[in-house]
C-alpha cells in the first residue's frame, strides 16, 4: 500500500541522511586535519577518534529533530527556501543538544573549526540530496511509475469534494480506476469492479452516511483482501481529530481536540516534575528571602492560596506570593467597573490592592515561584494555559472556552510570550491558549520557555 511505501521509504531517507551526516562530519574533519582548509590558525587538531562522541550524538538525534521540523513532509511541495528553513531549526536544536553534552557531561570539543565546516557542508548535502530526490520523482511522473490504483465510491458530490481538496502531487500519487456512485449502482457492480481493477485500496466518501450501504462496502473489501477508506466527511469537525481505539471487545471511533501523542506527553512530564525539583532547590534561599521581604513589609501570610481550575476544570490549591493586601477579595468588588479585561477575567493597571512590593514581585514574576510546588505536585506544567480562578472559569460566557481546560495549566504560555497584560480581550487570550494545544509539541513548550526568559527579565508586558 502507498501508506506502506511512504513510511518504508522515509525510514530509509532518514537512515541515507544519517550516512550522509556521518560522512560529512568525517570529511569536515579530513579537510581540517589535514589543513586542506584551516578556520583557527595552523594549530594541529586530534585524529577522528577524539571526534567520536559528537558523531554519537549526531548519528540519532539529527534525523529526529529533521523530522520534527517537518524536513521530510512532501518534499514536492516545498521551495528550496523552506527546506532550508526546517534544516536550519533542526541545526539549531542539535547545536543546543551538543552544548548541554559539553556543559553537563564536561566533554572537550577537541576543535570549533571541524563543527563549523560540519554546520555549512552539512545543510548542502541535504539539499543536494532532496533535491536529487524530487528530480526521480519526477522522472517517475513521467515515465508513469507513480500512482496506486485505487477505487473511490460512494456519494458522487462527496467523491468530488474529495478529490477537489488534494494537492497536486496526492492527486498524482493516486490513479482512480473507477468511480462508483452507490446510490445508483448495485454492490454488485462494486464488487465486480474489484475484480476488474485489481486494487489494492478502495474509498469510501459518504456526507450522509447510509449505514448499511457502507457496511456492505467494507464486507465486501474485507472478503476480497482490499483497505477500505472511510471519509469521516459525515461527521464534521473543525477541531477534533478522528482516530481509532478498543475498549473490549468493541472498536471505537474516538475525536480528540488534544495532543495524543502520549509518549510525548509523558516525556513532558517527566520535564516538568525534574524542572520544578531543580528549581526549588536552586530558588530557596530566594524564595525564603522574598517571603521574609512580604512579611516585614506588610502585615499577612507570605504565601497566597487560592482554588483554581486545572486539567479539564478540577480545582487545586495554587500556591503564589502574595502581592496584595489581605482584604483585596473584598475590595475587588468595589473596582469591578476598573475592569481593563473583556471577559470573565479581572484585570486593572494600577491596582491600588497590590502592595510596594508586590508591583515589583509581579513585574518580575518572582510572584509566581511557588507554583513549582504544584508542578512537583503534578497540579500544572511548567508550559500550558494559566490556570484561572474556580469562579472566574464558571463565568465563561462561551462553551469553547473550556477547551483551554483540556491540558494541565502551566507557569506560561504564548500569552506570557506575547504581551501578558496588553492583551485585554479575554477571546484573545483563549485563542492563544488554543494555538497551543493545538500546536503543541516538546519544541513548542522549549521555544515558551526560551522565550519566557527575556520576557522576564525585561518585565515585558507585566504590571
Amino acid at each position: 500500500m502507498l501508506a506502506q511505501r511512504n513510511e518504508i521509504n522515509l525510514q530509509l531517507l532518514k537512515v541515507c541522511d544519517t550516512a550522509l551526516l556521518a560522512l560529512t562530519f568525517w570529511f569536515a574533519h579530513f579537510l581540517r586535519y589535514n589543513r586542506m582548509i584551516v578556520l583557527d590558525g595552523i594549530v594541529e587538531i586530534d585524529p577522528f577518534p577524539s571526534f567520536v562522541w559528537m558523531l554519537a550524538v549526531i548519528i540519532p538525534f539529527a534525523p529526529f529533530f529533521l523530522e520534527a521540523q517537518g524536513f521530510y513532509n512532501h518534499p514536492q511541495e516545498k521551495t528550496a527556501w523552506r527546506s532550508m528553513q526546517k534544516i536550519t531549526m533542526a541545526g539549531m536544536w542539535l547545536f543546543v543538544l551538543l552544548s548541554a553534552a559539553v556543559i553537563f557531561l564536561r566533554l572537550e570539543v577537541p576543535s570549533r573549526s571541524v563543527l563549523i565546516l560540519f554546520a555549512l557542508f552539512a545543510p548542502c548535502v541535504l539539499m543536494f540530496r532532496e533535491q536529487l530526490e524530487i528530480a526521480n520523482y519526477h522522472l517517475k511522473v513521467r515515465a508513469g511509475k507513480v500512482g496506486e490504483p485505487v477505487i473511490l465510491a460512494g456519494e458522487p458530490e462527496c467523491i468530488d469534494s474529495l478529490i477537489a481538496s488534494l494537492t497536486p502531487v496526492q492527486k498524482m500519487e493516486m490513479r482512480v480506476e473507477d468511480r462508483i456512485d452507490l446510490d445508483s449502482r448495485s454492490i454488485e457492480d462494486f464488487i465486480s469492479s474489484l475484480h476488474e481493477h485489481s486494487v489494492g485500496r478502495v474509498i469510501l466518501a459518504f456526507k450522509h452516511l447510509d449505514l448499511e450501504k457502507a457496511q456492505r462496502a467494507i464486507e465486501a473489501c474485507e472478503a476480497e483482501g482490499v483497505d477500505a477508506w472511510l471519509s469521516m466527511e459525515f461527521i464534521p469537525t473543525s477541531i477534533a481529530k478522528p482516530t481509532f481505539s478498543i475498549l473490549g471487545p468493541h472498536s471505537m471511533l474516538v475525536f480528540r481536540s488534544k495532543p495524543a501523542a502520549q509518549w510525548a506527553l509523558f516525556f513532558k512530564s517527566l520535564i516538568d516534575r525534574a524542572g520544578a525539583l531543580a528549581g526549588l532547590i536552586l530558588l530557596a534561599p530566594a524564595l525564603l528571602v522574598v517571603a521574609a521581604a512580604i512579611k516585614i513589609t506588610s502585615p499577612g501570610p507570605a504565601l497566597f492560596r487560592q482554588q483554581r481550575s486545572g486539567l479539564h476544570g478540577a480545582p487545586f490549591e495554587i500556591w503564589k506570593f502574595r502581592t496584595m493586601y489581605v482584604d483585596a477579595e473584598k475590595q475587588k468588588l468595589e473596582l469591578q467597573a476598573f475592569n481593563e479585561m473583556k471577559g470573565p477575567v479581572f484585570k486593572m493597571q494600577d491596582d491600588p490592592r497590590v502592595t510596594p512590593l508586590g508591583r515589583f514581585l509581579r513585574r518580575t514574576s518572582i510572584d509566581e515561584f511557588p507554583q513549582l510546588v504544584n508542578v512537583l505536585r503534578g497540579h500544572m506544567s511548567l508550559v500550558g494555559p494559566r490556570p484561572l480562578p474556580v469562579y472566574e472559569v464558571k463565568k465563561f460566557e462561551e462553551t469553547v472556552h473550556r477547551r483551554r481546560l483540556s491540558m494541565k495549566p502551566g507557569l506560561t504560555c504564548l500569552w506570557q510570550v506575547r504581551g501578558r497584560n496588553t492583551v485585554v480581550n479575554f477571546s484573545d487570550w483563549v485563542r492563544m491558549d488554543l494555538e497551543y494545544i493545538d500546536n503543541w509539541s516538546l519544541f513548542l513548550d522549549a521555544y515558551i520557555v526560551l522565550r519566557t526568559i527575556p520576557s522576564v527579565l525585561l518585565g515585558i508586558g507585566a504590571r
